[in-house]
């Protein structure tokens, strides 16, 4: 008897982010990035997933640790009019759009006697992508202001129990 083992859209994707997470630290978020985005489309990538949402505020859903440590990936749930704060990061990030339309607001750098001034916005609908390293000029904000939830996919270099502490470097709620 012959047994086949098919992996999900899911599964592979994570296979696949997992190999852009090894590549030089310059190449990291813009491979990973392109990683997602072979995969955020498609339909049934996290369907056989509960991912709840909170009236309060997005809510992130761990999809995978690296044993290593070195990254991790999660599903960020957006209700309508829920937005992450202004902020930077603190280690290389990429994100794909997954279900509906996310907003990023893009703004500049932040002085001592102003909070960061908005520069520029664009939408992120599913299948767009989103990458950076580590620098705390890069300041943006993703927002769902559309009418329906939005579900966003995020890779972080920090494992996931750090993501409280060790992705944001927030300048404004």
């Amino acid at each position: 008897m012959l047994i086949t083992h098919v992996q999900d859209s899911l599964d592979t994707m994570l296979r696949h982010v997992a190999a852009a997470a090894r590549r030089p630290p310059a190449e990291r978020p813009r491979a990973t990035a392109e990683a997602l985005s072979l995969f955020a489309g498609a339909p049934d990538l996290l369907g056989r997933l509960s991912l709840p949402s909170s009236a309060e505020r997005y809510v992130r859903h761990r999809l995978h640790s690296d044993p290593a440590g070195g990254f991790a990936v999660a599903a960020l749930v957006w209700r309508p009019g829920q937005m992450s704060p202004v902020h930077a990061h603190r280690t290389w990030c990429a994100l794909a759009v997954h279900q509906g339309i996310l907003t990023e607001i893009q703004y500049g750098r932040a002085t001592e006697q102003d909070d960061p001034a908005q520069r520029s916005a664009r939408q992120l609908r599913q299948g767009d992508v989103s990458h950076g390293g580590a620098d705390p000029g890069a300041i943006h904000r993703l927002a769902n202001l559309g009418c329906g939830t939005a579900i966003s996919i995020h890779v972080y270099g920090v494992p996931y129990e750090a993501f409280s502490e060790g992705v944001n470097l927030v300048y404004a709620r």
